[in-house]
């Protein structure tokens, strides 16, 4: 008998055969869980023609915690987000929200804050709004509800001698940490901003790129290894460029 009903967002997916698929789903209620969807891509199928990327539905599953891989039994498509799958800058950054989430979170840890933030980003993102300030808001927020958001205040600091360290884990003096990021009053303001609250379509945007530059830099720091989707996604000049040629 199924003893997971809830609520997810695919995050991975992989082909196990011609008709099935492995998943690793974002679930709301249960966290990251990872699971085999036999029969996935039958028409007629208990997975509505099978689990999309970046799709949101609610997914039953038979899941033995001694087991690495669920058994996934049906998925009911609840929300399709096509936008990501058409647009360049669009799809680096949902690609992004989605890495973050797999490469931090452990297996069945659940994160309904973070799941609710995730599905609005995508939402606004489908409705047409600007990504990297969504970006933005979105992994403020990530940081926040995994332990690593930055700190920024700069109180008593001079704008000239602004600077970010990560292992401080924030705003510093580079007086005081000579091998800290340096970074503008602008790009701080920003940050700041939207840590509080604030919408990120209200900051400069080049002050936006940069501070998602800088967040991705932290983020890599804290893994101690590279994000390659979020190391394109934070260099959308070069992607808007790269559409224009």
């Amino acid at each position: 008998m199924p003893n997971l009903i809830d609520e997810a967002i695919c995050i991975r997916q992989w082909d196990w055969s011609e008709t099935s698929q492995t998943v690793s789903l974002f679930c709301r209620s249960t966290g990251i869980l990872r699971g085999l969807a036999k029969g996935a891509r039958r028409e007629r199928g208990s997975f509505s023609g099978g689990i999309d990327l970046l799709a949101r539905g609610e997914i039953v599953a038979v899941v033995k915690p001694d087991r690495e891989l669920q058994t996934l039994t049906q998925w009911t498509l609840l929300q399709l987000f096509r936008r990501p799958h058409d647009e360049l800058e669009t799809n680096l950054v949902a690609l992004s929200m989605a890495e973050l989430v797999h490469r931090f979170l452990p297996p069945s840890v659940p994160h309904e804050r973070l799941f609710d933030a995730l599905t609005t980003t995508l939402e606004r993102l489908e409705e047409g709004e600007r990504p990297a300030p969504e970006f933005l808001r979105f992994f403020l927020v990530f940081l926040r509800e995994v332990g690593h958001v930055p700190r920024f205040d700069a109180d008593g600091i001079p704008s000239s001698r602004l600077a970010f360290d990560p292992t401080a884990g924030g705003v510093v003096d580079v007086g005081e940490h000579p091998h800290a990021w340096r970074m503008r009053a602008e790009t701080l303001t920003a940050l700041a901003l939207v840590s509080r609250g604030e919408p990120p379509e209200n900051c400069d945007p080049d002050a936006v790129d940069r501070a998602n530059r800088l967040l991705a830099a932290y983020a890599r720091e804290i893994l101690g290894s590279d994000l390659v989707t979020i190391r394109l996604a934070t260099e959308p000049r070069k992607i808007r460029a790269a559409q224009s040629a």
